[in-house]
């Protein structure tokens, strides 16, 4: 992925080496809005939450959505460290606020790594001139925020979008990162150690309010619709800021555009977590149908998405459907396993509560042997459905997270 030119206007990108990731590369990023952007955030539902997490849930509140600038560290989560973490925190947000020339609760922090380690506010605050005087508004600058906050990601995640209004145009900008500890369990505002951090810019013109109503459903067919590890990470984040800059205001006449263009820079960023998942090799997508409510689809999806047993056949492309319908047996929906059909890409597996006459093994172990691939399971009792991306389990994944912190 690389970012285009079109870009939205009304912010300045970032990032610098401030010494906290162990390998040196740049690990502090912003981004600067010209102006005031409105905002809305969608947080983990993890009961155990770091200090960023608390502090941009308090800043949110204070501002109505008010937001000058993003800053963002990787290499430590700030999770589990006590009032101490809270207070370096704080620290930060002042110091940016008063180096970047914003008020301090409209600074909004994020913070990822491992947990439990005391994070190292006097290296962000020593570093913040260096990272003001990196800002600028072009594809490079975009890229340097992207690239600063990867963890064990492999390569940087970012999506575009645009539509046209008249003679102006609007631009939507996203960057995410996020490969492993990844089963976004995201709520509306109020171990191996890794985390999704999602920033999605536009310029259209918007109150929080508008955001706040538009940002749940476009997370929840993307960020909350898929899983690599099944683990739901302490520091999750997506947060959506609006400019203002492209003049087109987000209205009745203007929103179906806009809804559709920010769910596609949503989905995009959410395969493309899973696309760099630790140690994956399969990305599977399941096609739940025939389910009574979305609810009970995506239950059945977890169930097989979370399965050891399922994720370690998807690894060695073996067609064990017996794993499936076990999975979804279990998921705490009920079915008619009579009333069922399973296939594997355009392979039938399985119906009338047994394996398929037409199952040949042969034919749907060449599919799973593809990088990408769809499982659609029909549970046959109503029009519901759901779309969830996972993927495999592998020996890869154990030794990247059997070694994270040591």
């Amino acid at each position: 992925m690389k970012v285009t030119e079109s870009l939205p206007g009304g912010f300045l990108w970032g990032a610098v080496k401030a010494g906290i990731k162990a390998s040196g590369n740049t690990d502090l990023a912003a981004c600067l809005v010209e102006g005031v952007a409105q905002g809305a955030a969608m947080f983990t539902s993890n009961q155990v939450v770091a200090a960023p997490v608390t502090i941009g849930r308090r800043h949110m509140a204070s501002t109505s959505g008010r937001v000058g600038m993003v800053l963002v560290n990787a290499g430590n989560a700030n999770c589990a460290t006590g009032q101490a973490g809270i207070e370096a925190c704080e620290k930060t947000c002042i110091a940016a606020a008063e180096t970047f020339g914003c008020i301090f609760d409209e600074v909004f922090p994020s913070s990822t790594g491992i947990i439990g380690v005391p994070f190292p506010a006097d290296k962000v605050v020593a570093a913040l001139p260096e990272l003001k005087a990196s800002l600028g508004s072009t594809d490079t600058h975009a890229e340097s925020f992207a690239r600063a906050i990867m963890t064990t990601d492999t390569r940087m995640k970012v999506a575009q979008a645009e539509f046209t209004v008249g003679n102006a145009v609007v631009r939507i900008f996203g960057a995410a990162k996020g490969a492993g500890m990844i089963h976004p369990r995201l709520g509306a505002p109020v171990a191996p150690h890794a985390t999704m951090l999602v920033y999605l810019f536009t310029d259209i013109e918007a109150d929080s309010a508008q955001l706040r109503e538009l940002l749940p459903s476009a997370v929840d067919k993307s960020f909350n619709s898929i899983s690599i590890d099944g683990d739901t990470s302490t520091n999750d984040t997506v947060l959506l800021l609006a400019s203002g800059a492209s003049g087109i205001r987000l209205s009745a006449e203007t929103q179906e555009s806009f809804a559709a263009a920010l769910a596609e820079v949503c989905n995009r960023l959410a395969y493309a977590i899973v696309d760099d998942g630790e140690g994956v090799t399969h990305v599977v997508t399941l096609d739940i149908s025939g389910a009574r409510s979305e609810y009970e689809a995506k239950q059945v999806a977890k169930a097989i998405a979370h399965s050891p047993l399922c994720k370690t056949a998807w690894s060695s492309a073996d067609p064990n459907w017996g794993r499936l319908m076990a999975a979804a047996g279990y998921s705490g929906v009920e079915f008619d396993p009579e009333a069922v059909t399973v296939k594997i890409g355009a392979e039938s597996i399985f119906e009338n509560g047994m394996r398929s006459p037409a199952f040949d093994e042969a034919r749907a172990h060449k599919i799973m042997q593809q990088r990408d691939y769809t499982i659609s399971l029909d549970l046959g009792q109503g029009t519901a459905k759901c779309r969830f991306v996972t993927c495999d389990l592998t020996a890869e994944y154990v030794r990247i997270n059997a070694d994270y912190s040591t």
